[in-house]
């Protein structure tokens, strides 16, 4: 990690999936997490005078509004937290003149392409979860010269997701050991990601000192099918899985078709691409 020895770190929304290997990566003395129950990052005035005593000189921004059914019904809710919460922080970052980085999605795509997203691709959600992290992604690079915004894709890791009860690793296998019929959507694609990787490469990251838009995330794709499928196999177990199209799973939110995104710019500014998720998910079934 290149000028990351003396980087005073703050990491809000500590203790999540993502957060959680963030906070191994980094060195103990150069990091304050802050967990939700620590701060409230609606609230504007609360949050600054916090980071205005800690002076950071890097900003992590985790904290995010996640189930992407529920942002259906709670719009509000989802943009007070993944936008208007992101203005507050890209602001309190301009005036400290420290670094932002906020954690996006791949759901800020329609899934229309059918080849892997570049960082300047036009965005265009088909949800809610995706149109408040898209508005969230405007406010940093508009609020706060020195941000970045890191979109990524199908998260798992071993603090699973606190706004999910888990992770689809491990919801896989629960399931084939009950002894459970599995369905899975074969029709939207995506890249499963390792937290450990992502969190690894973000740090590879701010260490360059550069700023916009990246996309992050394990190499090659599947289907979530396939993935099910990978899983189960890398652990020799037996399961009914059967793939279903996404006709067949109704939910209250539409999801991209196709999600997979190029890590063009990771690879112009120097940081060497994360392993294939394969391999990626073999290394989380050893650890």
């Amino acid at each position: 990690m290149d000028n990351m020895d003396s980087n005073r770190i703050v990491l809000l929304g500590a203790g999540g999936q993502l957060a959680s290997d963030l906070e191994i990566a980094i060195p103990e003395e150069n990091l304050t997490p802050l967990k939700e129950t620590d701060l409230d990052i609606c609230d504007f005035m609360k949050t600054r005078n916090i980071l205005e005593d800690l002076k950071p000189d890097v900003i992590i921004n985790t904290a995010a509004f996640v189930r992407v059914d529920d942002c259906e019904d709670q719009v509000e809710k989802a943009f007070q937290i993944n936008a208007h919460a992101v203005r507050n922080i890209a602001l309190i970052c301009e005036d400290l003149d420290c670094s932002l980085v906020q954690i996006s999605t791949d759901y800020v795509f329609d899934g229309e392409k059918r080849e892997p997203y570049l960082e300047e691709d036009l965005p265009n959600p088909v949800n809610v979860y995706g149109a408040s992290k898209l508005v969230g992604e405007y406010f940093a690079l508009n609020y706060c010269q020195k941000s970045v915004v890191i979109r990524s894709s199908g998260l798992y890791g071993a603090a699973g997701s606190l706004g999910k009860g888990g992770n689809f690793v491990e919801t896989m296998i629960k399931m084939a050991e009950a002894g459970k019929p599995i369905r899975v959507v074969d029709d939207q694609i995506l890249t499963p990601t390792y937290t450990v990787d992502l969190a690894d490469a973000i740090l590879n990251l701010i260490g360059k000192g550069v700023f916009g838009t990246f996309h992050l995330t394990n190499q090659g794709s599947c289907s979530w099918y396939e993935f099910a499928k990978e899983i189960l196999s890398r652990k020799n177990m037996k399961a009914d899985l059967t793939p279903i199209p996404t006709s067949h799973y109704p939910t209250p939110a539409r999801r991209p078709r196709y999600s997979v995104l190029e890590n063009k710019r990771l690879v112009d500014v120097g940081v060497g691409l994360l392993s294939t998720w394969q391999d990626a998910l073999r290394r989380y079934l050893i650890s």
